[in-house]
């Protein structure tokens, strides 16, 4: 058996890992890289396999970095089944068609500004070929054997992280090979604990937060007096939030903070149409979070839902102060932008980041104090307020990963790191070495391995 690590190896994004055996290839997610150039510019390299010759795609979950490339994949070639959960296909459907929809904007207006360095900027896929990769979904139970080949199976479980997002056993040639996918938190605001493998042969752990442990402070505490801070100085509040999950789960505590009268009666605003559409979906699959119908409900009315440019121009020029959820997570594109062009150099702007911020994109050099960011070609002053809640993250932390491995019954072949910075991993490899004396190693991107 073959396994190649063709992205999330050594960075958070680009989630790809190939697996060959008995004739059969699998794809274990098909994301795309975000933030340095470096690693963007892989978004337009071919695979190193032929995209035809691939036979399944098994998706953890629907976020970019994990479903984003599926368009190009199947432009390519591929013409096989992409299995994962009811949420995860709604999901990936409405990021695929958002992402497609940002790159074809993003191109015409670099052709039309003239900012682009290519002679004619293209999107890296568009609307129509992200549609096409919709008929060859296919949904599945989790929990349930999914059967692949007569001698392949593979069984999704519940982890955490965002609604419909699992790990995968994957049982091939006698071994038992666990893909995590993103691993949530153990006391998330919204999901449910993941589900703790309790067999494996070789694991593929996420590392994204192996060196870090979430503060343990009281993030509504900490939410209600950021906003407090912030309208008090007759400023906007922009909260850069991941679409799916994070932004609802920041609708919740502020729905909570609100009802306890302890943040002030002013708009609060949800301006990403995906995030409005996955609201929905979180109605429709209560099973996969805590909230029930009601909740959800109450909780939607309280919000000004944005769906149409013009009302975010509109939002902008209102100058009353206001708290605005808008994406995406990492400032990499999406409404958020149109917002920093606007407030960003204002000092009674306020932007609370919520989620992690992958080296390269615009909220990572936020955070780490540049006084300049560069948007859609042009140079803009950083004057407002930037501040981070740390406990709001929709991955688990380095305890809570380690808590993950903890109900093994067999001390696994081999676990290799992945969809993480080559530091937070190493530093996780160490724990897992002293913790559980697992035989642990990060491969690089590009490394295939035989087991």
């Amino acid at each position: 058996m073959k396994i190649k690590f063709i992205g999330g190896a050594g960075t958070v994004t680009g989630s790809k890992t190939l697996v060959e055996t008995n004739g059969i290839r699998i794809l274990i997610d098909c994301g795309l890289f975000q933030g340095l150039k470096a690693l963007r510019e892989l978004n337009w390299q071919p695979l190193p396999v032929l995209p035809s010759t691939i036979d399944y795609v098994l998706l953890t979950h629907g976020h970019l970095d994990h479903c984003g490339w599926l368009p190009r994949l199947v432009e390519q070639g591929f013409k096989g089944k992409i299995f994962c959960t009811r949420p995860t296909k709604e999901i990936a459907k409405l990021i695929l068609l958002d992402s497609a929809k940002i790159q074809e904007e993003e191109a015409a207006k670099a052709n039309r500004e003239h900012y682009s360095k290519h002679k004619e900027a293209q999107p890296l896929y568009t609307v129509t070929q992200a549609e096409k990769v919709f008929p060859l979904f296919r949904v599945i139970k989790p929990n349930e054997d999914v059967s692949l080949d007569a001698e392949i199976s593979a069984v999704f479980t519940n982890a955490g992280h965002i609604i419909g997002a699992c790990s995968i056993a994957l049982e091939a040639e006698g071994k038992t090979l666990v893909f995590s996918g993103d691993i949530g938190r153990d006391d998330d605001v919204l999901m449910y604990p993941p589900v703790k493998p309790k067999k494996a042969d070789y694991i593929f752990l996420e590392s994204t937060y192996g060196k870090r442990l979430h503060a343990d402070t009281d993030v509504k505490l900490e939410l209600e007096v950021f906003i407090n801070n912030a309208i008090a100085k007759g400023g906007t509040v922009l909260i850069p939030g991941f679409a799916v999950e994070r932004a609802q789960s920041i609708m919740f505590i502020l729905w909570q903070l609100k009802k306890e009268g302890r943040i002030p009666d002013v708009p609060y605003i949800l301006d990403t149409p995906m995030g409005a559409n996955v609201l929905n979906i979180f109605t429709e699959n209560t099973e996969w979070h805590k909230l029930t119908t009601y909740e959800c409900n109450e909780m939607i009315r309280m919000f000004s839902i944005v769906s149409r440019f013009e009302d975010t121009l509109a939002v902008i020029e209102n100058p009353k102060p206001k708290v605005v959820i808008a994406a995406s997570g990492m400032a990499t594109g999406g409404r958020l932008l149109t917002y920093f062009e606007h407030c960003i150099g204002k000092p009674e702007t306020t932007v609370i980041f919520t989620g992690y911020q992958a080296e390269g994109t615009r909220g990572r050099k936020l955070l780490e104090g540049d006084k300049e960011i560069k948007i859609y070609g042009r140079y803009y002053s950083v004057k407002a307020n930037i501040l981070e809640i740390q406990g709001l993250s929709a991955h688990g932390d380095q305890q809570d990963l380690l808590n993950w491995l903890s109900d093994l019954q067999n001390k696994p072949q081999k676990v290799f790191l992945v969809h993480g910075e080559n530091e937070p991993a190493d530093e996780m490899r160490i724990k897992i070495t002293e913790h559980y004396g697992f035989d642990c190693c990060v491969p690089l991107m590009g490394t295939e391995i035989e087991i």
